[in-house]
């Protein structure tokens, strides 16, 4: 695997800890890959302050698809860029059709763990290739997961991407995380995927300027860090977390952003 592939196990480590701890999120699946996969983490990756933060980010990932399909309950979900995440399992809310893709090497990892049936499939896709967009299934709506995929993403990449999947789907709901510039400078000194050898990341400043010319629109900003979400960590875990993620400075760094068609 390249470096790139291989930052999917820092998420893959947090959400296993904070699952076993019984708090945030339940995920018995990450829990077992991770044992199985015994991939060698070091540095940052393992911090545990990471492992709340990827395991907070997964789950209000996990929240907002739930309310999306509730709305929208022949939609189509899109998961681009999965990794090892098993949010199709997480999800407790009927689809009628799933999709995880990613990387054609990653899938083959993913085959090991999870079986495709009749509304869950897996897909390899080169999200900087938007091309390909044209093999996903056709639906009048499709529910748009990008987690951890834009940084590694040139604003041009992800401007194709989003374009293809405007002019693929009728109606389009999407959520997508990002580094801003000024952390993409910052990450050079502090960021986890160091560990594993990536050194080159994208920031987008300004999303309206990504979308522009497209049907699909900035809506509204999301947090990473709810409070709800937050009061689960122990008194001095919550207090230290506070400062690390939910200041002005971590929103200098990084969003995540709601977009819709």
């Amino acid at each position: 695997m390249n470096e790139v592939n291989k930052t999917l196990y820092i998420p893959l480590y947090g959400k296993s800890k904070v699952s076993r701890q019984g708090i945030i999120l339940n995920d018995p699946s990450a829990e077992r890959i991770w044992k199985e996969e015994a991939f060698p983490i070091r540095g940052k990756s393992k911090s545990k302050w990471l492992a709340y933060n990827m395991a907070m980010r997964a789950r209000v990932f996990d929240d907002w698809t739930e309310r999306m399909l509730q709305r929208n309950n022949d939609a189509l979900v899109l998961h681009l860029g999965c990794g090892l995440d098993s949010r199709s399992m997480r999800v407790k809310t009927h689809y009628s059709e799933w999709v995880d893709c990613d990387l054609p090497e990653v899938i083959e990892i993913r085959k090991k763990y999870f079986q495709g049936n009749e509304t869950y499939h897996m897909m390899p896709l080169d999200a900087s290739r938007p091309e390909q967009i044209g093999s996903l299934p056709e639906c009048d709506t499709a529910i748009v997961v990008l987690e951890g995929l834009s940084m590694y993403l040139t604003n041009s990449q992800v401007r194709g991407l989003l374009q293809a999947l405007d002019k693929r789907y009728r109606e389009l709901h999407v959520l997508m995380d990002v580094y801003t510039e000024f952390g993409v400078k910052a990450s050079r000194y502090k960021n986890p995927v160091n560990d594993v050898g990536v050194s080159k990341l994208y920031g987008i400043d300004d999303i309206e300027s990504i979308t522009d010319g497209l049907r699909i629109r900035f809506v509204k900003e999301h947090s990473f860090t709810p409070a709800a979400l937050v009061k689960e960590l122990a008194p001095i875990d919550r207090l230290f977390f506070n400062l690390l993620f939910r200041g002005k400075l971590y929103r200098k760094i990084y969003r995540l952003y709601e977009l819709k068609a």
